[in-house]
């Protein structure tokens, strides 16, 4: 897309470490780097516990509190690491500068109150307007997620709504003030086939009007075929590949990226009728308490070498533009 441009955001060594009161701690984000530009939009692709919605909830600084950070690592938005600021200071930043698509609108509006009011709490904590002015944006904002009769839709509860409506509410509270990076924390997982499309054109269709830029976390890499620019791979609380988008999911360098995108492909033959091997990835996913001496993928990989059980392997930069971590590429 023409705009992409210098970075907006930059996370430089981050990790987290969850302590629960009895047992093992769980390294959820281990030495994460990562760059996301201006108006781009970045997928990030990985299974269920590889520390996908941990990384969004770093960013936002919303951690649980038995959740602890590394010192020395950085988040840098524009010229303030958010790591650094206080919680007022990150208050006003959080639904304006950067906003969360939330995973199940179902758990995150409230029950009790219409979603007018809801997306107009978002406009009152961080805009001075009239009740009338807030009044017209809110329909402004549910017209443009795509409800034809904004007006029905602010007096509605949430449990009148469909999940696709209610995935669309979330996202005009996401955009409400027009945040400089909005992150989706899996926003199509509980739609089906239809809704999903529907939900990346919406996306795309801000991208696009505002110059917004998207984070997108998903387990599905056919979510980003047509919608992402780049895609970061992560595995075991690491990155373990960045490229562009067509590169990666045409020819994936790391083992894991090549598995997840044979599974995806699996399932799409399937859906369709076609009769084709079923596409598994072997093994367990991670214990992030009890992670292996090498590379955290080792015990998966068809690919596997007897230095993958010792080294950890290290970020290279196998081409221009596309990074891979996997001794398979160089020491």
């Amino acid at each position: 897309m023409n705009g992409i441009g210098e970075n907006l955001l930059g996370i430089r060594g981050l990790g987290v470490t969850y302590m629960p009161a009895k047992g093992v701690a769980v390294r959820a984000l281990d030495d994460i780097s990562l760059d996301v530009r201006r108006a781009e939009v970045l997928g990030v692709l990985g299974e269920s516990g590889s520390g996908k919605s941990t990384l969004a909830n770093a960013i936002l600084q919303v951690l649980p509190r038995n959740a602890k950070s590394v010192k020395g690592g950085e988040v840098l938005f524009g010229d303030r690491n958010l790591l650094a600021l206080t919680e007022s200071e990150m208050r006003a930043i959080r639904g304006c500068e950067i906003s969360l698509i939330p995973q199940d609108p179902a758990l995150s509006l409230n029950p009790v109150m219409t979603v007018g009011t809801q997306v107009a709490e978002v406009l009152r904590a961080h805009f001075r307007l009239s009740s009338r002015q807030r009044r017209e944006r809110v329909n402004e904002l549910l017209a443009e997620v795509g409800f034809e009769d904004p007006s029905a839709i602010c007096g509605a509860y949430p449990h009148q709504l469909s999940g696709g409506q209610r995935q669309r509410v979330v996202i005009a509270q996401a955009v409400a003030c027009r945040p400089k990076l909005l992150i989706a924390d899996e926003p199509t997982s509980k739609l089906d086939t239809l809704l999903r499309s529907e939900i990346v054109r919406l996306l795309s269709r801000i991208r696009q009007t505002h110059g917004t830029t998207i984070l997108l976390i998903s387990h599905d890499p056919t979510l980003f075929s047509t919608f992402a620019d780049r895609i970061a791979l992560m595995y075991a609380g690491r990155v373990v590949e960045i490229g562009k988008c067509s590169e990666v999911l045409s020819r994936p360098l790391h083992p894991y990226t090549r598995a997840l995108v044979q599974v995806a492909i699996s399932a799409m033959d399937a859906t369709a009728g076609l009769k084709s091997p079923f596409a598994a990835i072997h093994g367990d996913p991670p214990d992030s308490a009890t992670f292996v001496t090498g590379c955290r993928f080792e015990p998966r990989c068809v690919d596997r070498m007897e230095a993958c059980t010792q080294r950890v392997p290290r970020e290279i930069a196998h081409e221009p533009a596309r990074y891979v971590s996997c001794l398979k590429y160089g020491e």
